[in-house]
């Protein structure tokens, strides 16, 4: 069991100093409580450090202290490190040598992780970060607007924020003599407007021309898949029934009908498309075309795109080749309104005709001319002639030398319908006729 210390005797009172007996527990003269006062501690001499008070030097810690220098000497005072002398750590073990190898010379620091190797085994490249860097080296797209940002993957400047064209924002293209071009427009954030044009020869050797342009009804899913396919698939046919000996007009009537169903084959999706948007119309545009030859011409539509006449004399009355199938086209033909009327009422462009799947009826427009005279044929869509409704209106927007430079007069007419508005997209294709031999080209 544990005690408790005992107190030493003492032989005065703390308080007054008046002498007291072994065993007093009170100071007689005071009356001081003797049994509180703690015991003296014991008496223990400070050692001087050069051993002056008995402290034999040599019989001490181990340690060998440096002798000092004598007074008057002269001789500067030696500098002395710890890592002088020798010593242990906290569990006795030997510190190292001065100068050993763990010790870094001069520092006094002891180092006890193991010596580092002079090369280390890299790791192979990570070909992922060396293909990102071959990314980075090639040269980034630069806005066209501001011509010094970055073009981030969402086709936007990253300085400026402006939407860069897209592949069908602006379209070229010449055939030979025949050229065609399709712009955006200023309004639409797309172009569902496409076009195609080609030449080749009939089973005799005569040259043919041909040109095709499809409107989007943008109502509709998918208008630029339709005007697309459609117009694609029209001027593959043409150009492949022609040098068969297809007559040109009942090559065309084939033409549309193959594109009709180009068009319908994009509405057969899965029944559970339909369920997520039941209200959706299918795909469906309209479409234009032309072909030429030495001494005929043949014009196919379904819509409200069009094709114009325009003789090179500009003496020469020029003239609408197409009938709209439209609001406004059935009220001047009923004789209800006047042409002037139909088309200012906000019906005028609704379409009564057009390819896709949910059509009321296809019904192929063809029709055949021989002009007594040189021209050129313009096929476009509504985009352009908004700004030149009458066969007049469309001549005067026409250059003079349309035929001998088509693909500067495409260009000159889509300008035409830009500095107007530019409300929608723009297609126009320039045919000239007759149709030149092979070999001949735009100017």
């Amino acid at each position: 069991m544990s005690q408790m210390p005992q107190q030493a005797a003492l032989s005065k009172c703390p308080s007054c100093a008046e002498p007291v007996e072994p065993g007093d527990h009170f100071c007689g003269a005071c009356g001081y409580d003797l049994s509180v006062v703690p015991a003296p501690p014991q008496d223990q001499p400070t050692l001087t450090m050069t051993g002056a008070a008995g402290h034999d030097r040599d019989a001490g810690d181990g340690v060998d202290w440096p002798a000092a220098e004598p007074e008057g000497s002269g001789a500067p005072d030696a500098v002395h490190l710890p890592s002088d002398l020798p010593g242990t750590d906290s569990g006795d073990t030997p510190l190292p040598e001065h100068g050993a190898e763990e010790a870094r010379p001069g520092s006094g620091v002891c180092f006890d992780r193991p010596a580092e190797p002079e090369e280390y085994p890299l790791q192979a490249p990570d070909p992922r970060v060396a293909a990102e860097a071959a990314a980075e080296e090639e040269p980034a797209q630069v806005c066209v607007a501001c011509r010094a940002g970055r073009v981030d993957s969402d086709g936007y400047c990253e300085n400026c924020g402006h939407a860069q064209p897209r592949e069908r924002d602006h379209v070229e293209r010449e055939s030979g003599p025949i050229a065609a071009v399709s712009d955006r427009g200023l309004r639409h954030h797309r172009n569902e407007d496409a076009f195609s044009v080609g030449r080749t020869a009939l089973p005799d050797g005569t040259p043919a021309g041909v040109a095709i342009v499809c409107d989007g009804v943008s109502s509709a899913t998918r208008p630029d898949d339709a005007s697309l396919a459609a117009a694609e698939t029209a001027g593959d046919l043409l150009l492949a029934a022609l040098p068969r000996g297809t007559h040109p007009q009942a090559a065309m009537h084939e033409a549309i009908v193959a594109a009709a169903q180009a068009v319908d084959a994009l509405a057969e999706e899965p029944a559970t498309a339909r369920e997520h948007a039941p209200h959706q119309n299918a795909p469906a545009c309209t479409i234009v075309g032309a072909v030429v030859t030495p001494g005929l011409l043949v014009v196919g539509w379904v819509g409200d795109s069009r094709a114009y006449w325009v003789p090179d004399d500009r003496s020469a009355p020029p003239a609408r080749l197409t009938e709209d199938d439209s609001w406004a086209a059935q009220m001047v033909a009923a004789g209800l309104m006047s042409e002037a009327e139909a088309y200012a009422d906000e019906r005028a462009h609704a379409i009564t005709g057009w390819l896709g799947a949910d059509a009321y009826e296809l019904e192929p427009h063809t029709a055949s001319f021989k002009p007594d005279r040189p021209g050129v044929v313009i096929v476009c869509t509504d985009g352009l002639w908004n700004y030149a409704e009458t066969a007049g209106e469309m001549a005067e927007a026409v250059p003079a030398d349309a035929a001998e430079r088509p693909l500067h007069s495409a260009r000159v007419l889509v300008g035409h319908a830009l500095d107007g508005g530019g409300h929608d997209n723009v297609t126009v294709a320039v045919v000239p006729f007759p149709a030149p031999a092979q070999g001949a080209g735009s100017a």
